[in-house]
């Protein structure tokens, strides 16, 4: 479970998260949607552990800096970061050995062939594209097979194919009882792979729709313009 309380994050004087709480439970696909610049890269970094902030993110009811709380959450960034002298196969045994998993060489197998990434084993991290640095980047964070895992922007460079098995991917993970946080600004790109959404706008929390919610006459697509249109034109 993701439990996010009171989240708030300033840049000076500009706040980019403003008192932002939700919560997703175990066995559930959640988005994160908003235009670019609504605080949703922020909102996940702080998530992460990555930025100083006020409020308390809780994984599994663990804080989110503790050594619990770490091994349970996987994060895939907005921007991939590999190591440019470590092949891919040799990312894949870093992440093994930080995370003392034991019998890793078929998961990782698996996943590097599911994400087309089987031949490039031997490929150093600054040899791929980035579309492939990105694939690279899911595997290492889905490889220790955590509780909770955030991507952000996750399906930006990849091809469709692997947009597709990535996707299949997510929902497996989605029934095996894991929790998910998708972050996007492509309302477009998540179809029906959700259970329940929160559109951000402006660093604040403006709406929430549940998968069962959305109607034909009130899709979760019509709600994100109107919260988002509507708030462009406020500002």
């Amino acid at each position: 479970m993701l439990e996010v309380q009171h989240i708030v994050k300033a840049y000076g004087k500009q706040l980019a998260v403003n008192d932002v709480s939700f919560t997703v439970p175990n066995g559930e696909i959640a988005v994160l949607l908003g235009p670019n610049g609504a605080g949703k890269s922020t909102l996940i970094k702080s998530m992460a552990g990555l930025l100083r902030y006020k409020g308390e993110v809780l994984i599994n009811g663990e804080k989110n800096k503790t050594a619990k709380a770490r091994r349970d959450l996987g994060y895939v960034p907005e921007m991939p970061a590999v190591y440019d002298l470590l092949t891919v196969q040799e990312h894949m045994e870093f992440i093994a050995r930080a995370y003392r998993l034991e019998n890793w060489e078929a998961d990782a197998a698996q996943l590097l062939e599911r994400l087309e990434m089987d031949t490039k084993a031997h490929k150093l991290g600054k040899e791929l594209s980035k579309g492939m640095q990105q694939k690279l980047s899911i595997a290492c964070a889905m490889l220790p097979k955590p509780q909770v895992l955030v991507l952000d922007e996750p399906l930006v460079g990849l091809d469709p194919h692997a947009i597709k098995e990535l996707k299949a991917m997510l929902r497996e993970w989605r029934d095996a009882g894991h929790t998910l946080l998708l972050s996007t600004h492509m309302i477009d790109s998540v179809e029906q792979d959700w259970d329940c959404a929160y559109i951000m706008m402006l660093g604040q929390l403006k709406a929430v729709m549940r998968r069962e919610e959305e109607t034909e006459s009130d899709t979760l697509e019509k709600l994100f313009f109107r919260i988002t249109e509507g708030e462009v034109a406020e500002a």
